[in-house]
């Protein structure tokens, strides 16, 4: 099935170089000294890796006694004032969360938040690509309160039921820094690739303690599915995780720095979210036509790096 011309546009909206990416981290209440610990010091290792990444990224950490509802509150209407159509939307939640069979809460020094008060904060900031990454426990049980097209949704959890701490956060922040997480080696880590890093590394960890998996991550992106472990051309799930750059590394992120290199930068990564594109839509196109465009966007993307390594 091809895209919808909403959906495209959605993917479209991102590839400037020059969009700004807003980060909104949240370590919310340990409850004990080392929980605590633990959240904090996620929440600060992320905060520093994405102000030392360079490129337009606006960053906001909030932990310990200063991750209250009044300040979530008080950033994103900062962001509903700031963002714009052509911005990104990053959430990332650290610590801990409980569902009572109805409804995901996160939990906070002082009363908590829940996945549809989270929902309505995100509705009114205008960035048409948001993703929300929530690395608590219980936190699959926020999915339904969440999705919406044109924001993807990561969770630590398959259900709500899944109430146990959980260690997706810690391999989440590594993939961000880890080469290894560049699967197609472009320089810029995608949300899928940082999930697919993530995912492997938590179910590593389980095999290696020897214990029983008791968290399973999964994702939904196309604000209409239920979740999921692994990208599918056939329900579009892990497309717009795939379109998501989070961050970049080597040359790519000397390059979104560089005002000389940001509209080549551009357009290389519009070419390859191109492509990234046409994968999904190649059952529904006849094959001559898939190859041709396939080929033309790989000629137009080495013309483009050639120019890049100039």
């Amino acid at each position: 099935m091809r895209l919808g011309l909403g959906l495209l546009c959605i993917f479209l909206s991102g590839l400037s170089a020059r969009a700004a990416t807003y980060y909104v981290t949240i370590a919310g209440l340990g409850g004990e000294p080392d929980y605590e610990q633990r959240f904090e010091g996620l929440a600060n290792d992320l905060d520093k890796l994405l102000k030392d990444s360079g490129g337009n990224l606006r960053v906001y950490t909030l932990l310990g006694k200063d991750a209250t509802r009044a300040h979530i509150n008080d950033i994103f209407a900062t962001l509903a004032r700031e963002a714009k159509a052509e911005d990104d939307l990053v959430v990332i939640l650290i610590g801990h969360g409980s569902f009572d069979g109805a409804e995901y809460k996160f939990n906070l020094p002082g009363p908590d938040i829940s996945g549809t008060e989270l929902a309505s904060l995100c509705d009114k900031i205008a960035a048409k690509r948001q993703l929300i990454v929530s690395t608590t426990s219980a936190s699959g049980g926020a999915v339904p309160a969440l999705k919406k097209s044109g924001r993807a949704i990561i969770t630590a959890t398959k259900s709500g039921t899944e109430k146990n701490a959980t260690v997706f956060a810690r391999y989440w922040i590594e993939a961000l820094r880890d080469p290894a997480a560049d699967v197609d080696k472009n320089e810029a880590i995608s949300a899928l690739e940082a999930f697919q890093f993530a995912e492997r590394k938590t179910a590593e960890f389980y095999e290696s303690q020897k214990r029983l998996a008791t968290e399973h991550p999964q994702f939904e992106d196309t604000g209409k599915s239920d979740p999921v472990r692994a990208p599918s051309t056939e329900s579009n799930e892990g497309l717009l995780l795939s379109t998501f750059t989070l961050v970049r590394i080597g040359e790519a992120q000397r390059a979104a720095a560089d005002p000389a290199k940001r509209d080549l930068l551009a357009k290389k990564e519009a070419l390859e979210q191109k492509i990234d594109k046409l994968k999904y839509e190649k059952a529904a196109m006849p094959e001559d036509e898939y190859k041709n465009q396939l080929t033309a966007t790989l000629v137009e993307l080495a013309r483009v790096q050639q120019e890049l390594e100039k």
